[in-house]
């Protein structure tokens, strides 16, 4: 079976940062053909954080309003000590992220954020095809000829692959080694906030720090449901690319050993766990690592992070306004476009991974450095956890 496209980008993988780029490049009049290697897009249960560096673009791409209706806005951040339950330090979201970078801080079901794509997607003439998993390509210098396992071959401009923290593209394209297991797993839950005591309900994001763990919940679709997230350290499963395990109540307060009255009471109101085993790479070090000739990689394909900062999607996202905005530039070759897009991102990308793992030592240290941690988020509260360089900056900027 031979389809022949008129150089159109083919982007490989249907997950928000594949459809992120379809939507931003076919805004702007760049022919996308989207191969999901899933029979049907679908998107197993789990809450994501949106910063105001992301929720811009999604403005930007005419989004605002379909977010409005399915996300959260929390109106602040708090910081707890996992053992003492005592508050250390809030950040005011709400409003003042909105009057000082433009944009609302955002929490969303991942399954909303993914729908809401591909609405998009389908609104801009994407051509989607499910069911097909890119196999490799040939190039040559007038286009690229990309092969996929059930036997589609298409002429492209570029290949874009955006297949996840596992991609058979990145491993063609660069044959390094795979994702490496951090040592950390992550236990998640949604809950319907009408099914728990009104003291446990939220509506703002709450990170309980505490040795070698910390806990995350927010609420996500407009309020309704509360998203979980317990992070620890321990061994790898045997089936570690199989982040939707079922996780066990047992083994997840085990793990977390001797946590305060109020943490123990939240994660006990849980009904059920699923379980991951958190991957991520050495942050990207050189242009090289996300583009070559007319192959190139976004989101986890490239730079798959801890989520220790909450912009594993952003991240995506931001590329997706990159690329888009690089592979609508006039008749500069698409080589060129792509090594552009490639010189703009590896080193934000390389900074919030940074900054990731940074992060996840400081919210399960130990000992002093935990007294440490604790007495500066006391004493300076949001200059500590307010993140200007990130939610200020980006593709298109707080100040525009």
């Amino acid at each position: 079976m031979t389809s022949q496209a008129n150089k159109e980008v083919v982007i490989a993988g249907g997950g928000i940062g594949g459809l992120a780029a379809a939507v931003a490049c076919a805004q702007r009049g760049v022919p996308v053909q989207l191969l999901e290697r899933a029979a049907q897009l679908s998107e197993v249960g789990a809450g994501i954080q949106i910063g105001p560096n992301v929720t811009r673009i999604l403005q930007a791409w005419g989004l605002g309003a379909a977010l409005a209706q399915v996300a959260a806005f929390p109106e602040q951040l708090q910081a707890r000590d996992a053992q003492t339950g005592q508050v250390l330090g809030t950040l005011t979201l709400g409003s003042r992220a909105q009057a000082r970078y433009g944009a609302p801080y955002a929490t969303i079901h991942r399954a909303d954020l993914q729908g809401l794509l591909h609405r998009a997607a389908q609104s801009a003439g994407v051509d989607l095809r499910l069911g097909q998993s890119v196999q490799g390509w040939q190039g040559s210098e007038a286009a690229l000829q990309v092969n996929t396992a059930q036997g589609l071959s298409l002429q492209a401009s570029a290949l874009i692959g955006a297949d996840g923290v596992w991609s058979a593209v990145r491993q063609k394209l660069l044959g390094d080694a795979p994702a490496r297991f951090t040592g950390h797993l992550a236990y998640r839950a949604l809950v319907a906030q009408a099914d728990l005591p009104t003291h446990l309900r939220s509506d703002q994001v709450t990170v309980w720090m505490g040795p070698r763990l910390h806990v995350v919940h927010y609420p996500v679709r407009s309020g309704q449901w509360l998203n979980l997230v317990a992070i620890v350290h321990g061994a790898k499963p045997e089936q570690s690319q199989d982040w939707d395990q079922a996780g066990q109540t047992q083994a997840l307060m085990q793990a977390m050993g001797a946590v305060g009255r109020d943490l123990h009471e939240r994660l006990a109101s849980v009904p059920a766990w699923r379980q991951w085993a958190l991957h991520d790479r050495a942050p990207v070090s050189a242009p090289g690592q996300m583009a070559q000739g007319r192959v190139a990689l976004l989101g986890d394909a490239a730079h798959p992070m801890r989520p220790y900062l909450a912009q594993g999607a952003g991240m995506a996202i931001e590329d997706a306004q990159v690329l888009a905005q690089c592979l609508s530039a006039g008749s500069v070759p698409v080589t060129q476009q792509l090594q552009a897009y490639a010189e703009q991102r590896w080193a934000r990308n390389a900074r919030v991974q940074s900054r990731a793992i940074r992060n996840g030592r400081i919210f399960h240290a130990t000992g002093p450095v935990a007294l440490g941690r604790n007495l500066s988020m006391r004493l300076m509260g949001e200059r500590v956890m307010d993140v200007p360089w990130l939610y200020g900056d980006g593709p298109i900027s707080g100040n525009q």
